[in-house]
């Protein structure tokens, strides 16, 4: 299986001089589209009926089951059609032509947006929102001058690594709050999972907001606004695969669905401007020559605040709950694998000498181990589903002609295990994604099989800031304690991502030596 996957990554190598204009027009030996394979559509429901509840073959609720079960019934490319009020969905399983797509995509990539999404914010909202309304939910030239104008202060490493002390301050408090819940056990309490999105909450919020919005506060009441703020959050996300796979009813009437979700954007609004008014008002005050934070600097080059509004709604909105999803994976992989945990705690004694170490680039830098085990949790058990993209030109893909306007689904969830693609998938190895181990030659993975922010332009724009969170908040926590797991395992379940389902009790003991 080594030799193979080797020998495979020269041949592709080697074939990358194919020009773009045969990549995209080689249609001499191409397939009709009509002929891809995939479920057929019967009369006036055509596939959407698989995805209703109780008649259904598959269930909306486990779109990664189904993901698989279309690779295994139809091979690397599918075809599901005849999903009434949207769209032909193409999953495309072969990485290389995954890796053709993203290469040959241009500047302004479309990517399969949330209708719902789409059309609170060019019609509901329309009056808010003007003509450029974010980069979520938003294609073409209105999303490529937005991007331009928020692209470098959220990407910029100089920006990002000013956050790294008021995060750290965030997750020590935050590891102090959960020494404090666990049980007599040590364990950690059945509704944890809400805890971690407080603690996502307060990090996002000091990015976006610039302010403590008081998340981790012991007393917070279910009707707090930063509750209020994580129910907006995870019903707005939770509710889209309803929305957009079900039968559309919300188009053309006020469903109650609809009409909550609605509810739930104005809300995210409306704390926006909130906290971004009161920061303009800061700013007035301040002296130009200090050190500006993201929110700032973007109020500096864009005087109307109508940017830094949406900017902050944006990541927000797919912030809290993406963040929160992945550390529950990332916190239950590490107490279910004590081996990985000790590796991971033997490099952070190595980088950070003392228990109270603070954190700086540097040494954030060093934690090679740790990165490595953020990526090899998310390829063996993705957050994120898939990517995607609206072809905006005819293309041939795995021998078939396919027409522009077809939205194509990437199921990394799938291709991050596939042997073709990785070698021995089943086995969990951070070393993988190390240089410096032995063990990286023999166990390489193809550079598209695992995409958990995407690729290209319209890759995650907030993912430094995701990286941030979880690799302090991952020190921080193994660096001075010891996690484990002693109820029934958890299995694995979609919400809007892909993360353990049910009470995450874990248990934490302080390390003896530090």
């Amino acid at each position: 299986m080594r030799i193979r996957v080797s020998q495979l990554y020269l041949y592709r190598y080697q074939c990358r001089s194919v020009t773009t204009a045969q990549s995209v027009c080689d249609t001499d030996l191409a397939r009709p589209y009509s002929e891809v394979p995939g479920p057929r559509p019967i009369p006036l429901l055509g596939n959407t009926w698989r995805l209703l509840p109780v008649i259904g073959q598959y269930q909306v609720s486990d779109l990664a089951q189904v993901s698989r079960l279309l690779y295994e019934q139809y091979g690397n490319i599918v075809k599901l059609s005849g999903l009434i009020g949207r769209p032909d969905l193409l999953f495309v399983y072969d990485v290389d032509e995954i890796e053709k797509v993203y290469r040959l995509e241009g500047d302004t990539p479309y990517r399969p947006s949330m209708p719902c999404l789409v059309q609170y914010k060019s019609k509901v909202r329309k009056d808010f929102f003007g003509r450029l309304p974010g980069v979520v939910g938003v294609h073409g030239e209105p999303w490529r001058e937005f991007r331009t104008k928020v692209q470098k202060p959220c990407l910029q490493l100089h920006t990002v690594k000013k956050y790294i002390k008021p995060i750290e301050d965030v997750t020590e408090y935050f590891i102090q709050r959960m020494q404090e819940m666990k049980d007599e056990n040590g364990d950690m309490p059945t509704d944890f999972d809400n805890e971690i999105h407080k603690w996502s909450l307060e990090c996002i919020g000091r990015v976006a907001l610039d302010v403590r919005l008081g998340c981790l506060d012991p007393k917070l009441t279910g009707d707090s606004e930063p509750q209020k703020i994580i129910n907006a959050a995870k019903y707005a996300l939770r509710n889209v695969a309803i929305l957009e796979l079900k039968m559309p009813f919300w188009r053309y009437i006020p469903t109650p669905l609809w009409s909550r979700y609605v509810n739930n954007m104005d809300y995210f609004i409306e704390i926006c401007m909130k906290y971004i008014d009161s920061a303009v008002e800061k700013l007035k005050t301040k002296d130009s020559s200090s050190d500006l934070s993201l929110l700032e600097r973007i109020l500096v080059s864009e005087p109307d605040p109508k940017t830094a509004y949406v900017l902050a709604l944006d990541l927000i909105l797919v912030g809290i709950d993406t963040i929160s999803m992945a550390v529950c994976s990332l916190l239950y992989q590490l107490a279910t694998r004590p081996q990985e945990q000790e590796k991971l705690y033997e490099e952070l004694v190595r980088v950070l000498p003392t228990a109270d170490t603070p954190l700086d680039a540097i040494n954030l830098d060093k934690m090679i181990y740790l990165k490595a085990f953020v990526k090899e949790v998310f390829r063996m058990y993705s957050t994120v589903i898939g990517n995607g993209r609206t072809l905006q030109t005819d293309m041939t893909i795995c021998g078939y002609r396919i027409p522009k306007g077809i939205q194509l689904v990437f199921p990394t969830i799938v291709t991050g295990n596939m042997p073709e693609y990785v070698a021995e998938p089943e086995k969990f190895l951070p070393e993988r994604w190390m240089k410096q181990s032995t063990l990286y030659e023999s166990f390489r993975i193809h550079p598209f099989a695992s995409l958990p922010f995407g690729h290209g332009p319209r890759m995650c724009l907030g993912r430094r800031f995701a990286d941030l969170e979880m690799q302090i908040l991952i020190a921080k926590l193994i660096r001075n304690f010891r996690l484990s797991y002693h109820h029934e395992p958890l299995q694995y379940k979609v919400t809007f991502m892909y993360a353990p389902h049910g009470d995450l009790r874990l248990r934490m003991e302080p390390r003896t030596s530090s």
